[in-house]
């Protein structure tokens, strides 16, 4: 890039960019202007006024300093005025060209610039004219590289969210509500409608910590049990009692949880392998990704990763997805005899080819990078329906799949939801460490599964739909 001096511009001489205005734009600038005018926020803009987000004015304008600083003249620019008029209205999707003209040259390293703003239709969105410093002496970089941003919308749990709407709320055990956090993800599930709670722990505990933030427990059960130990024997028994149809782990280990769950005599075993999945909203990842097992099943043998796919399928079916493409994973997309996860994943594709597995398309071994993106499948020379375009990852052992999934939480800012599928009714597993926002998309989860449990029927729409 470079930045022309005063000397080397003439008069008459003009820039262009072009540019499409993104639902992401509009969101970074509201954040960097502190501009939160609902008519420019996608969703609020729809919801506020049943139309399209427009831009704010300044996002437009913003256009022809990135042409000073980029085009003409170029790096080192420094603005000294700007006066323009708007004509007209920018909506998200909208392409716009950004122009600048030399007008004038003036004396003391001034330039007067003519800027003009159109649609790519032709339409007049604005102009006027800008008072620019050009830098001194000839500037030459090599350009800048600025940190990349990510945002995380939510937009992908909102869908499910919006899919609870009408459902009666789901009776749910809520073992050992002993904490703000867990005590917290309750009352929120129980505000958005998805659960009636039933909190099972000490009463005195319970209440003084729903005093804290605020939870008015009038109307709401309360099976008090005298240590918070046993709250899980007790929501397990209320399930069998007709009373709940989930539990949620409150502020307790899982393995308490899943102890009373997972028991042969009482427990909530429903004649398959019991296991968990999370479910992903990923920046930057097209739909939603299910993750399993990482939480129950620590070495899954060949029967219990049959089990693990089809309790993914189920729950997959259940959130919209009608037919998952299901990768297996390991290190490599080769059968290597001295690796068993590339056999087992072999052997699972090929039990899915002959029914043994139903709902879903399997395939493996993949290795994380062709189980995920396209081009990597390509170019490895790997043509399979699931290659590429993975909706559900199997990890060869929970401790893989823990790692993948809480990599992708704690350094790709992944919004996550989980719950164990496979027994009697939903578990929502979620972790001590889980913000409000997780335990309510894993109630979310548990509500769209227990309803597909029970009727065979998706309560969320395709894409598009």
């Amino acid at each position: 890039m470079v930045g022309r001096s005063w000397d080397d511009i003439k008069e008459g001489e003009s820039a262009s960019i072009t540019r499409v205005c993104t639902p992401n734009d509009l969101v970074v600038f509201a954040h960097a202007s502190g501009n939160l005018n609902p008519v420019h926020l996608p969703g609020e803009a729809e919801q506020e006024t049943g139309r399209a987000p427009v831009a704010p004015a300044m996002w437009c304008g913003s256009l022809f300093s990135a042409v000073f600083g980029n085009r003409l003249p170029g790096p080192g620019t420094v603005y000294r005025s700007q006066t323009l008029r708007f004509h007209s209205r920018v909506e998200a999707g909208d392409a716009v060209v950004a122009t600048v003209t030399v007008r004038e040259k003036l004396p003391g390293n001034l330039l007067v610039m003519d800027c003009r703003l159109d649609r790519d239709d032709g339409t007049l969105v604005a102009d006027g004219v800008a008072e620019i410093s050009p830098p001194s002496t000839r500037l030459v970089t090599d350009g800048v590289v600025i940190p990349e941003l990510t945002l995380v919308p939510r937009g992908k749990f909102s869908r499910l969210l919006q899919a609870c709407r009408g459902i009666p709320p789901m009776p749910t055990a809520v073992a050992a509500p002993t904490d703000d956090n867990s005590l917290g993800g309750a009352w929120e599930a129980t505000k958005e409608g998805l659960i009636a709670p039933i909190l099972v722990g000490p009463e005195a505990k319970i209440r003084a910590e729903a005093e804290k933030i605020g939870w008015d427990l009038s109307g709401v059960a309360i099976e008090n049990v005298a240590d918070a130990h046993d709250a899980p024997a007790r929501a397990v028994c209320l399930v069998h009692e007709g009373k709940a149809e989930a539990v949620m782990k409150g502020n307790i280990h899982s393995d308490e949880v899943l102890r009373h769950v997972t028991k042969s005599d009482g427990g909530l075993r429903a004649g398959r392998r019991i296991s968990h999945c999370f479910v992903l909203d990923i920046p930057g990842h097209e739909g939603l990704m299910i993750i399993t097992d990482a939480a129950i099943n620590i070495l899954p043998d060949l029967t219990t990763k049959a089990d693990i796919v089809q309790n993914a399928i189920d729950l997959a079916q259940a959130i919209g997805i009608a037919e998952p493409r299901v990768g297996i994973l390991s290190a490599v997309e080769t059968i290597n005899p001295a690796m068993p996860s590339t056999i087992d994943a072999a052997a699972l594709a090929k039990m899915a080819d002959r029914g043994q597995i139903k709902g879903g398309l399997v395939d493996g071994p993949l290795a994380m990078d062709n189980a995920v993106d396209l081009e990597a499948a390509r170019t490895k020379g790997i043509h399979s329906t699931v290659a590429g375009r993975a909706d559900v990852l199997v990890a060869p052992n929970l401790e893989a799949g823990n790692m993948l999934a809480k990599q992708l939480v704690f350094l790709s800012q992944a919004d996550t939801g989980g719950i164990v599928v496979g027994a009697k009714v939903p578990v929502m597993l979620t972790s001590r460490a889980d913000d409000e926002h997780a335990r309510l998309m894993s109630a979310a989860l548990a509500v769209l599964y227990g309803h597909w449990r029970r009727t065979g029927k998706c309560l969320v729409p395709e894409i598009g739909a």
